[in-house]
C-alpha cells in the first residue's frame, strides 16, 4: 500500500479513536478510554483523595488499554512471521468486536465498568495495529505526542525557510518532504477531533449505540485491508524503540 492510503488509514482509526474515547466518557463512567495521560492525572488524584472504588476502576481500565497493546502486538507480530498477505487484520477485527459487543449490549446496569474495560482494551489493540506511516511514528488512540511531533516538523521546516533564504538551496529539495509531513501530523489531530465531535453529537441521538459508528469504520478499515493489504512489514523495525 503507497504511504498516502496508509495516511488515510491513520486518520480514520484516529477519528474512531476520538469517537470512542468521547462515547465511553460521556455514556458509560466519566473515564476517557483511549486518554491513558489524563487517566493517570486522574488516578493520582484518586489515590491522593483515597477514592479506591474510583482508582481500582481506573486502574483497570489503565491495565485493559495496556494488555489490549500488547495482544494487538502479538498478533500483528504472529502475522508477520507466518506472512500473512494482511497481518494487520486480526487486531482491527478483535477491535471491531469489541466495539460492536459494547454497542450492541447498550447501556447495561451494573456492567458500565466491564464495558468501559472492553472499550479500553480495543483502543490498546489499534494503538498496536498501525505505528508507522512512512518514517513517522504514528499514535492514532492519542495525540499529545503528535503535537509535540507536529512542533519538532513546524521547527525543521522553519530551520529550512531560513536556510533557504540564508542561500543554501541545497536543501530545498527537503521542502515538499517536510510539509507533507507537517501537514499529515496537523492532520491527525483533526481526525481525533473530529471523532470527538461526531461522537458526542451522536452519543447525544443513541447513548452508547454510537459506538456502532466507530465499529464500522474499524470493520471498513479491516475489510480495505484485506483488498489492498497496510504493508506493516516496517513495523519490524519498531523492535528497537520498544
Amino acid at each position: 500500500m503507497k504511504n498516502w492510503a496508509k495516511g488515510v488509514v491513520a486518520l480514520l482509526l484516529t477519528f474512531t479513536a476520538g469517537c470512542v474515547d468521547i462515547i465511553g466518557f460521556m455514556s458509560l463512567y466519566k473515564t476517557f478510554t483511549a486518554h491513558m495521560t489524563g487517566l493517570t492525572v486522574h488516578l493520582g488524584q484518586d489515590a491522593v483523595r483515597v477514592h479506591a472504588h474510583d482508582a481500582l476502576i481506573l486502574t483497570a481500565t489503565l491495565g485493559a488499554f495496556v494488555s489490549g497493546s500488547v495482544v494487538g502486538r502479538i498478533l500483528v507480530e504472529v502475522g508477520l512471521r507466518k506472512k500473512l498477505r494482511s497481518p494487520a487484520s486480526p487486531a482491527l477485527l478483535l477491535e471491531f468486536v469489541l466495539l460492536f459487543a459494547v454497542a450492541w449490549a447498550g447501556v447495561v446496569p451494573g456492567w458500565r465498568v466491564a464495558m468501559v474495560i472492553l472499550l479500553a482494551g480495543a483502543m490498546g489493540v489499534q494503538t498496536a495495529a498501525l505505528t508507522r506511516v512512512g518514517s513517522l511514528t504514528v499514535h492514532t488512540t492519542f495525540v499529545t505526542g503528535m503535537l509535540n511531533k507536529l512542533a519538532q516538523l513546524l521547527s525543521h521546516a522553519i530551520s529550512l525557510e531560513y536556510d533557504v533564504v540564508r542561500g543554501r538551496h541545497e536543501r530545498l529539495h527537503l521542502r515538499p518532504v517536510v510539509y507533507r509531513q507537517v501537514a499529515f501530523i496537523a492532520s491527525i489531530w483533526v481526525a481525533y477531533f473530529a471523532g470527538a465531535v461526531t461522537g458526542t453529537a451522536t452519543e447525544m441521538a443513541w447513548s452508547v449505540r454510537a459506538l456502532f459508528v466507530p465499529a464500522g469504520v474499524v470493520l471498513g478499515v479491516a475489510v480495505f485491508d484485506q483488498v489492498k493489504p497496510l504493508g506493516i512489514e516496517e513495523e519490524l523495525r519498531d523492535k528497537g524503540e520498544r
